[in-house]
């Protein structure tokens, strides 16, 4: 063994250890974080090519495997739901394999596939999606992620330059609130700018994800800058926020719920958007309130005029 493998399958162990020792003594949101970080790294470890790696195909196999499980346990923690949960005691009977992974040639004990590379839905592809309603209305629908383009969160834009007697806007996304905000893993939004007919008029957006989540908040606090003079905006456009999150058991990153911010909506200070059931209807004919409660997404604008 190679002192570049011995060295990661020490630090993997570590974590695998200390992510079970939070989940074992009642420390969830520990847990979950190192759960998370640790998925992370085994799932690029398993898609790294092959003369980049310090383990076979198959050895990387079963590290992705790993890594689902590990999501599985995560979102477990999230959930309120007691079915078809992946429990801590399921957990700890892959720390061997974890140990031993270069000499591991067994069956794997669960029944899961490696999580490719995360895919997201872009704007409007979730409508050709038989797709989950995990809200109000429950049911299930499930569609295949892998023909859709991963995009990665953080893509966000600087400020234009100022001209006279135009105007900017920046945009601080507070906190959206969720009825379940503690169960959505890796929350981030996009932001798009559509006119009347769905067609963007600015560059699209992603925040990174979310700072926090606490009780029914998901905290962001970043700015987002409008990536065209308010003056040169088209009559009917508006400003669409969409909420996304992963799912472990889709392997994919899909729209919960979206809000838009129409022209006249724009002026400074606070202001509270209301929430969409998906998919997002960037035309804006067929809306359907996410849920009855009275949870927003929370913005701040800033207006800047030479």
């Amino acid at each position: 063994m190679s002192e570049a493998a011995r060295s990661l399958l020490q630090r993997w162990g570590a974590s695998f250890r200390k992510g079970t020792d939070f989940d074992s003594w009642g420390q969830l949101v520990e847990a979950i974080d190192e759960y998370q970080i640790l998925a992370r790294h085994l799932q690029k470890e398993a898609q790294s090519q092959h003369n980049n790696s310090e383990f076979t195909e198959d050895q990387k196999k079963t590290i992705a495997k790993i890594a689902t499980c590990l999501e599985l346990r995560s979102a477990a923690l999230q959930s309120t739901q007691s079915q078809d949960e992946f429990k801590l005691e399921d957990l700890k009977k892959l720390e061997p394999i974890l140990k031993n992974i270069l000499t591991y040639n067994k069956e794997f004990p669960f029944d899961v596939q490696p999580v490719p590379l995360r895919k997201i839905l872009a704007p409007g592809e979730e409508e050709h999606l038989e797709f989950e309603e995990d809200d109000e209305e429950g049911g299930a629908g499930a569609g295949s992620p892998d023909s859709f383009l991963a995009r990665v969160p953080g893509t966000l834009l600087p400020r234009l330059p100022s001209e006279p007697g135009m105007t900017l806007l920046t945009i601080n996304i507070e906190k959206i609130g969720l009825k379940d905000a503690g169960q959505c893993i890796d929350p981030y939004i996009t932001v798009s700018v559509k006119d009347l007919n769905g067609i963007d008029l600015t560059p699209v957006q992603d925040t990174p994800v979310a700072l926090r989540k606490e009780d029914t908040y998901v905290h962001f606090n970043v700015d987002i800058e409008i990536q065209k003079h308010i003056e040169r905006l088209t009559k009917g456009a508006a400003i669409f926020f969409e909420f996304k999150h992963y799912k472990p058991k889709k392997r994919f990153t899909s729209t919960k719920c979206f809000a838009f911010m129409e022209m006249d909506e724009i002026k400074p200070g606070a202001i509270v958007i209301e929430l969409y059931k998906k998919p997002t209807d960037f035309k804006r004919k067929k809306l359907q309130l996410l849920t009855k409660k009275p949870l927003y997404l929370h913005l701040h604008q800033t207006l800047h005029k030479e």
